[in-house]
């Protein structure tokens, strides 16, 4: 995003304007020869590319900034961008929602200097739209749309949760993933004979009891054979033969998950466990039409027309009979012929700069049939027409990437005030930067003054501009605040008074 003044951004300005010149002139807006009371501070920054944001209003929060490299086309979704940075360089990592220019609309940082979130997305949970992540250490947690959480819960059984996939079932479970070592022989796959091997449990769990409601353990059901890595590969000791990384409910009530180091994607029976079919790999119970074959994927989903998405890391192809991924990712969906057991590619979306993935990444396909991809480890961020055409694009930092990305639309109500903070730079004149994290409603702010706390009158409003709004307030008096009103002027709500300065 940089310092770049883009078209968007001058039509906005435009706007702002416009609509600042008509709220001008409404109640409370005094004025001395025509001159507002409050008018929008001019030459505010941009946060510097690949930076971090600042805000006075809160200093607490240090979200890291986004660089947008296609601007948001007509036809892109409606919506709200969902990111979990990492921690990294001198921003926070956490959960954040930013809209298409790269305006942070909330931030909710990690608690810790350590730790990560991951997952971070609107879901439905008794009717209602919530959000929810995984956060280290083992958390899983539950937001209202007043930012309040109303459940947090890990995994069962003794087990520490991992964060690659939280999934509210239709049923209003919690469907975790989770990452066991447990002692094996790994000579049939070029290991030691007493080593371990890293398993994937899926957990059903009752959200608010806890119980374990359904557990899968892929060491039951899956060879460490069906494996593409080898011992050697691995960080640790032993193997990560598994890997699983998503998990779906199937529209028949069983689980479709995915497992990145066996290149396949299973389809598992909810009430047995047992494996109904594999979708690629080494045993793959489809025949594999061109360009389906797909590698070291991640988060396999049923679309509504039946179709399955895959963000696929690197495409499988084979040389000499020996599996090779190549190093360019992509979007796909394949429709399965579950009678004649064919899988033939339907859609597949690249990045014009041939964005490659060796980890992470997901593949969102929106109700208005775009396609919304996070390139995992490849940094970027897309938005795709259902021709591919590329509509909208940014970029995260390395020290800030997301797992996964999603747009969602989302109205957010936060019980708590918004922050406001005055800076006075002559006896007449006041500076004052207001902020409400997490508010989708604010349209304006609108600044109050007096001599008491308690006694304070309009001296006029702006239009909100961005996540933080900075106003130069024409006022001597020692106490000031700042309303938030929606596009009909009703009050949101209002920050605390505070003291101008001498």
């Amino acid at each position: 995003m940089g310092t770049r003044f883009t078209r968007r951004r001058f039509l906005a300005a435009v706007g702002a304007g416009a609509t600042y010149l008509a709220l001008a002139n409404t109640v409370g807006c005094e004025s001395s020869e025509h001159t507002p009371k409050v008018a929008p501070l001019p030459g505010v920054p941009l946060p510097p590319r690949g930076g971090v944001w600042t805000f006075r209003s809160r200093p607490d929060l240090s979200p890291p900034s986004v660089e947008v490299t296609t601007e948001a086309h007509d036809d892109t979704a409606p919506g709200y961008i969902f990111l979990a940075p990492e921690k990294g360089g001198a921003g926070k990592g956490g959960s954040m929602i930013i809209d298409d220019s790269g305006e942070v609309v909330w931030f909710h940082p990690l608690r810790g200097p350590y730790g990560r979130t991951m997952n971070f997305e609107t879901q439905t949970y008794r009717g209602r739209p919530v959000l929810t992540w995984g956060q280290t250490p083992g958390e899983y947690v539950i937001f209202d749309d007043s930012y309040h959480q109303i459940a947090s819960f890990g995994a069962a059984n003794g087990y520490n949760g991992d964060h690659h996939e939280f999934l509210i079932s239709p049923q209003d479970t919690a469907l975790i993933t989770i990452y066991n070592a447990v002692p094996r022989d790994l000579t049939a796959v070029g290991g030691a004979s007493d080593s371990v091997a890293v398993q994937g449990i899926v957990q059903e769990l009752d959200i608010e009891t806890g119980e374990v409601l359904f557990e899968w353990k892929s060491i039951d059901h899956i060879e460490l054979e069906e494996t593409y890595v080898t011992p050697s590969e691995d960080h640790y000791p032993g193997i990560d033969y598994f890997h699983l990384n998503s998990i779906e409910v199937e529209p028949d009530n069983n689980l479709l998950i995915s497992a990145r180091e066996t290149s396949a994607v299973y389809k598992i029976d909810r009430d047995s466990g047992e494996v109904i079919w594999r979708l690629g790999g080494k045993k793959s119970d489809f025949e594999m039409g061109p360009g389906t074959r797909f590698a070291f994927q991640h988060d396999a989903r049923r679309l509504p027309d039946g179709t399955i998405s895959i963000f696929d890391n690197g495409s499988l192809v084979f040389e000499n009979g020996t599996p090779k991924a190549v190093e360019e990712s992509r979007a796909i969906a394949l429709e399965l012929d579950e009678e004649r057991m064919r899988a033939s590619l339907v859609r597949e979306y690249t990045h014009p700069d041939k964005q490659y993935a060796d980890a992470a990444g997901n593949t969102q396909v929106l109700p208005n049939e775009n396609v919304f991809v996070g390139w995992g480890r490849g940094l970027a961020i897309s938005e795709f027409s259902k021709d591919g055409e590329l509509l909208f694009d940014f970029r995260v930092s390395p020290e800030h990437r997301s797992y996964r990305a999603f747009r969602f639309p989302w109205s957010g109500d936060p019980t708590d005030r918004p922050a406001a903070v005055a800076e006075r730079t002559s006896e007449n004149e006041v500076r004052i930067y207001a902020s409400w994290n997490g508010a989708t409603e604010v349209a304006a702010w609108e600044v109050l003054a007096g001599q008491r706390p308690g006694r304070l009158k309009s001296l006029g409003k702006v239009p909100r501009d961005g996540f933080e709004t900075a106003m130069v307030v024409q006022t001597s008096d020692p106490y000031v605040a700042a309303q938030a009103k929606d596009r009909s002027g009703r009050v949101l709500g209002a920050s605390a008074p505070v003291e101008t300065g001498s």
